[in-house]
């Protein structure tokens, strides 16, 4: 697997995250206009991890606060998913976070992908307070780590 550094305008990005989207209006169901106002957004720092050439998985950060960085758009290719591709995507993201000079990275998830809630735990993040535009969305988990 090889992963690499770049931007919202990459087209693989953008197909994983359309494949994305789609599987939310079925998680979020009637939230999920709510949701989605919130991950239409441009993004500097993605990451998305290739196996054989193919574009299998992705994640994205941004600025949350200064010395904060949010993880956004997690997503494996349901094909692809049990072989380690979020992990791998998880910790490239905390690394370059943190090369950028931020000290935590926090995250917002739905309580029912059950799975990328146990990868967050695995990799060291604790449930938090929700925060920002989560406070009171009762379907949201939020988390963190220090990194």
């Amino acid at each position: 697997m090889k992963l690499i550094r770049t931007t919202s305008d990459n087209i693989d990005f953008q197909y994983l995250t359309a494949l994305f989207d789609e599987y939310l209006v079925i998680i979020d169901g009637d939230e999920k206009d709510f949701f989605a106002q919130f991950n239409k957004i441009e993004l500097k720092n993605v990451v998305v991890c290739y196996d054989d050439g193919i574009a299998v998985g992705c994640g994205a950060f941004k600025e949350y606060e200064p010395q904060v960085a949010e993880i956004k758009r997690m997503f494996v290719h349901p094909e692809h998913r049990g072989k380690g591709v979020a992990s791998k995507v998880l910790a490239e993201l905390e690394s370059w976070a943190k090369e950028l000079g931020f000290g935590k990275c926090i995250l917002e998830t739905s309580y029912k992908l059950e799975n990328a809630i146990l990868l967050y735990k695995k990799s060291g993040y604790a449930t938090i307070e929700n925060y920002g535009q989560y406070i009171g969305v009762e379907s949201s988990i939020c988390m963190e780590k220090i990194i």
